[in-house]
């Protein structure tokens, strides 16, 4: 009975997971289709609103880890209402802006902390607690596929919104989605009060400091900021450069889409494969794969069809990193702070996504196109590839010992 109890408990916090994760991660990347119609009503340049959401994912990624320290100490249900308040308010608060700093206090402080409370760390911290160890890889992709899936349901319908009536009651729908999904948080208590005591005797502050003098994890934490940064800048930056490239915000809207229907499926599979091979081997194909789509991109005429090929592909392996990632780290150093450990790995793609966000509008600005950014992010992934080689993913001498006794 006790035994189905728990199973029960981890099924709900996997699925719940999955739905706030939708919503949440379906929501900031739809923020790419308000880039024109804000700038063009407000009469602010590209840069401006730039800011604004680079500061929102730079927020996101400095209060990760203290969410996931707020997480593995109080409990998921009771931090991820928090996230959802604060996203209510920020979306609200975007909603009246009619000055640049009325925005950033919305849309990058309020919109920055809630999804900080409710994104990828603290979520994926209570699954691998709950998750059987034999399932952990794929369970950790199946939440990621389910942040993805928002994004399909999201973005179209975040377009239709806008061209019905205006971005402003968008964004006020979306704030009263995010207020339905706080009794959502409830599933995390049964979770919560059954949270396996491993890692007992050992201090967070120890855990903290036995990852900062992992050579493996300084690799993994330099190697996502790649991820952020390529990702970030092309949910920001690509429905203006296929508009400006004469395909229509439609059009772009309709790339996005695309973009989040191939990844749901690789973050699935990301995860399947990551509970049969090295979890490191992987993400350097993926970063190895970046680097030749985007080239192959940037380098031939845009044509619809050339857009969505690189739409399909990138989609194909743009959130497959996540459970790859956060699996090293549960696997290296087992699940008990695996939310602050993440944390604290998600700042770095955090400050990632604040330099892809910025650096493509003020780059843009400045020269009136992306070509400089594009090249930047083939670099990035090239580098990334080099960082994760090697990474020692094997088990922490402690959790080795505590296997083997």
């Amino acid at each position: 009975m006790q035994a189905a109890r728990a199973s029960n408990a981890a099924l709900m916090t996997l699925i719940a997971a999955a739905v706030i994760l939708a919503i949440a991660f379906g929501t900031r990347q739809s923020f790419g289709l308000l880039m024109l119609p804000i700038t063009t009503e407000l009469g602010w340049g590209r840069e401006s609103l730039s800011l604004v959401f680079a500061v929102q994912a730079l927020l996101n990624g400095f209060a990760a880890p203290f969410m996931g320290a707020v997480s593995d100490r109080w409990g998921t249900a009771r931090t991820v209402a928090i996230g959802c308040l604060l996203y209510v308010a920020g979306l609200v608060a975007m909603a009246e802006a009619t000055n640049p700093l009325s925005m950033y206090l919305g849309g990058g402080v309020l919109v920055g902390l809630g999804i900080s409370a409710c994104g990828l760390p603290v979520m994926l911290g209570a699954i691998g607690r709950a998750a059987p160890e034999n399932k952990r890889s794929l369970w950790l992709g199946f939440a990621t596929a389910g942040g993805t899936a928002g994004q399909i349901l999201i973005i179209p319908g975040m377009q239709a919104v806008i061209e019905a009536a205006d971005w402003r009651f968008a964004l006020l729908i979306l704030a009263s989605i995010f207020a339905l999904l706080i009794p959502v948080t409830l599933c995390f208590r049964a979770a919560d009060r059954g949270r396996t005591p491993s890692g007992v005797g050992q201090k967070l502050s120890d855990a903290l400091r036995e990852a900062g003098g992992h050579r493996g994890y300084c690799l993994l934490v330099a190697g996502f900021f790649v991820c952020g940064f390529q990702v970030q800048f092309i949910v920001t930056h690509l429905p203006a450069y296929l508009t400006d490239g004469g395909l229509g915000l439609y059009f772009a809207g309709s790339a996005l889409a695309v973009i989040a229907f191939f990844n749901m499926f690789r973050s699935w599979t990301a995860g399947y494969l990551g509970g049969l091979h090295r979890q490191k081997h992987l993400l350097i194909g993926i970063y190895l794969a970046r680097a030749a789509i985007i080239a192959v991109f940037i380098s031939v005429p845009l044509t619809e069809t050339s857009a969505m090929i690189f739409a399909g592909m990138m989609g194909f392996i743009w959130l497959g990193t996540v459970p790859l990632t956060s699996g090293i780290v549960a696997r290296v150093f087992g699940p008990r702070y695996m939310a602050t450990l993440f944390g604290v790995v998600f700042l770095s793609h955090q400050l990632g996504n604040f330099a892809g966000a910025w650096i493509g509008g003020l780059v843009f600005d400045a020269t009136g196109r992306y070509d400089a950014v594009w090249w930047m992010a083939i670099g990035l992934s090239l580098a990334a590839a080099a960082l994760h080689a090697p990474i020692d993913d094997r088990p922490v001498a402690r959790l080795a010992a505590a296997v083997a006794a």
